[in-house]
């Protein structure tokens, strides 16, 4: 397709094929470069594309910066580390592994990929690890309660929105 045809995904910024992994809200239709963008502004659309006079945290070219410290009970195999380093590294938001021993820390925008995500990351990640690795690094890898804070941007954004309706 032509330049004509592309559009902005609106959690990546990439651009995209009109109409691609399309999503419409409040009467727009958007179109995204992945299913991760999709599901990340399906969940809360208002973090990336704001309210009337008022721009999106996204917009503000904000980051939400999380660490992920996971703590395993034994050290981890260097094949295994390279292999997970890699995968988790082809994944959108992700800005930082680390693999040291039995500890891997990962960094990650909030913004661009949820807990779960980087999860659903590691455990497909299993099937490709050997000894059992994939199932042990999921285990250490445990829930925060991160989420609140995108809860809590979302509803400053309806708030704001049931104000100026």
């Amino acid at each position: 397709m032509n330049e004509e045809n592309k559009v902005e995904d609106p959690v990546c910024k990439m651009k995209v094929d009109a109409g691609l992994l399309p999503f419409k809200y409040l009467g727009i239709e958007y179109s995204f470069c992945s299913q991760q963008c999709h599901d990340r502004f399906s969940a809360n659309p208002h973090l990336y594309i704001g309210l009337p006079g008022q721009p999106s945290p996204k917009q503000h070219d904000m980051h939400i910066i999380k660490r992920r410290l996971l703590k395993l009970n034994e050290t981890i195999p260097d094949d295994v580390a390279e292999e997970l380093e890699l995968e988790l590294k082809k994944m959108m938001g992700i800005k930082e592994v680390t693999i040291d021993k039995d500890i891997v820390r990962i960094t990650y925008d909030l913004l661009e990929a949820t807990s779960e995500q980087v999860e659903a990351r590691i455990i497909d990640s299993g099937k490709k690890l050997t000894a059992g690795w994939g199932d042990k690094i999921k285990r250490a890898f445990v829930h925060y309660l991160e989420e609140t804070e995108l809860d809590t941007m979302e509803e400053t954004y309806k708030a704001h929105k049931s104000c100026h309706e």
